[in-house]
């Protein structure tokens, strides 16, 4: 690998292998085309098996915070949330997305990106700071100034590392960016109980997201010590732009939806315990499926991305990982709907226990997100963004209606409100996103089919376990019996009975092979 190549600055070996540097332009070769799927399985592995270390230490972080802070210190962060996590859709405004979807891309206009992201970055945290005492007027509660403030210096950082983070994704570093991940939850987690036990209260909170941001944009830039250009005109950023613009607008409406306005609604009518209960409820019932999908995404999308070209085969492997991704969401889910009080009892203790029924009210929405939300990655990685973009604006309007008309009957009346109108919307999604593209109602129903049917038999008999049990057991044990009896039961049926053994054992076997074929290289 030559150290210079024509306009590319001077990169080093190490750096031209991890970006995959080509005459002008960063792109996928052959072989690591051929070697795709190999790759694909052995990245998941290790992706997977971080976001389950993850789970366990934010599992973990999240108990012991509980039990230091209250549910209203935890509403004060609610409400700035409302702001911070729709600010947050704009972060990136789609370009990390973007870069990773190009089939190939240049120096020039990665660098060009960097500096947008990081002009955006420096925007954001203005405008945050900007609606500070907006906040405090709206909610009349004046803690939320200077936590508002604080809480918008993390835009003012993650914009650095943006395009850093992209490239590594582009560049299936899987590794790199499992220990990036972990490391920033962990130093995070150990901040924020940290700040908790010297009694900052809710600042604990904030602490937590800068910690963590500060560490992620400075690991991606140790993992890829890539240095950025001077920004340049014309150089064919048009297109990426409107790729990014066109999937921030769909995060934006799908965000209002389903976290900013239960937010600000409850906020508004009910008060910043409301907002704790619902936002730990929904962070509870939500966390397993979004680590899994977040690490099933970060091998995906750059997978189908490179063979989108290819119709029949980037529709052959989106099922075959929506297979697997909703083969494990569904008993999670299942699991959690059953042993809601254990869970609540265990994980947050007795001063939350008002939040069980919000919990199970809110799985239904949870299974339905696990069906519709790869589709979107589908629809991103072949070239179908403005038809995701398309899909937002029926799922915003539904969703809120629903969140809207449980209102009146409080905190439980929007958790069932916000299920139902999700529920409702997961047929015309599932619909409207495969058409045309190859994959058939059939050839859908043909991969949920045996997910769904052996969630049912799991469901029916964890049902009659959580009865046998009654209350014969403390939480622990009962949440211990039941979960294993639901994911033991579910397996069965899955593996022997719907015969998919052999799908799973082959993934084992790419895992294996692609580490022998590792080992002999070295």
């Amino acid at each position: 690998m030559e150290k210079k190549l024509n306009t590319i600055p001077e990169i080093s070996p190490a750096v031209a292998g991890v970006v995959g540097v080509k005459p002008n332009r960063w792109s996928f070769t052959r072989k690591n085309l051929d070697q795709l799927k190999g790759d694909s399985v052995r990245g998941g592995l290790v992706t997977v098996v971080s976001e389950a270390f993850r789970f366990v230490l934010q599992t973990g972080s999240m108990i012991v915070i509980a039990r230091l802070l209250t549910p209203d210190e935890f509403g004060v962060q609610g409400m700035v949330l409302a702001l911070t996590g729709f600010v947050l859709l704009f972060k990136d405004a789609g370009l990390s997305m973007a870069t990773v979807q190009r089939d190939e891309i240049s120096h020039e206009e990665v660098s060009t990106l960097f500096w947008i992201n990081t002009a955006i970055g420096v925007l954001l945290s203005l405008i945050i700071a900007a609606a500070a005492p907006i906040l405090v007027m709206f909610y009349h509660e004046p803690r939320l100034f200077w936590v508002t403030i604080g809480s918008g210096l993390a835009f003012l950082i993650s914009g650095l590392g943006t395009q850093h983070g992209a490239l590594l994704q582009r560049a299936m570093r899987y590794t790199a960016m499992a220990r990036i991940s972990v490391y920033s939850l962990l130093v995070s987690s150990v901040v924020g109980i940290g700040m908790a036990l010297a009694g900052c209260g809710y600042w604990s909170l904030v602490g937590m997201t800068l910690a963590s941001t500060i560490v992620g944009t400075v690991g991606s830039f140790v993992a890829l010590p890539w240095i950025p250009g001077m920004p340049k005109r014309g150089q064919g950023i048009r297109s990426m732009l409107h790729f990014g613009g066109t999937i921030t607008l769909n995060n934006l409406i799908v965000y209002l939806a389903y976290n900013t306005v239960p937010n600000m609604l409850l906020g508004r009518f009910c008060g910043a315990e409301a907002v704790g209960l619902f936002g730990r409820a929904y962070q509870l019932v939500n966390l397993p499926m979004q680590q899994l999908n977040n690490a099933i995404y970060k091998v995906a999308f750059p997978a189908l991305s490179r063979i989108q070209n290819d119709n029949a085969r980037v529709c052959r492997s989106f099922l075959s990982g929506y297979s697997v991704l909703l083969s494990f969401n569904t008993p999670i889910t299942i699991s959690t709907a059953l042993f809601a009080e254990e869970i609540i009892h265990i994980l947050l203790g007795e001063k939350w226990l008002h939040a069980t029924p919000v919990l199970l009210l809110l799985t239904p929405a949870i299974l339905g997100f696990a069906l519709v939300n790869p589709l979107g990655w589908f629809m991103m990685a072949t070239g179908r963004a403005l038809r995701s973009l398309r899909i937002a604006y029926l799922v915003g309007p539904v969703v809120i209606l629903g969140v809207a008309a449980g209102l009146p009957h409080g905190l439980n009346g929007v958790a069932l409100g916000f299920s139902v109108a999700v529920v409702a919307l997961v047929i015309p999604i599932v619909i409207w996103a495969l058409h045309g593209t190859g994959i058939t109602m059939r050839d859908f129903w043909g991969t949920v089919k045996q997910p769904m049917l052996s969630g049912v038999v799991a469901g029916v008999c964890g049902l009659g376990i959580k009865f046998a049990l009654g209350s014969a057991l403390s939480p622990i044990p009962a949440l211990l019996m039941g979960s294993c009896g639901v994911f033991g039961i579910y397996a069965f049926v899955l593996l022997i009975i719907m015969g998919q053994k052999a799908r799973y054992v082959d993934l084992v076997k790419q895992v294996i092979e692609r580490k022998r074929a590792k080992q002999a290289q070295s």
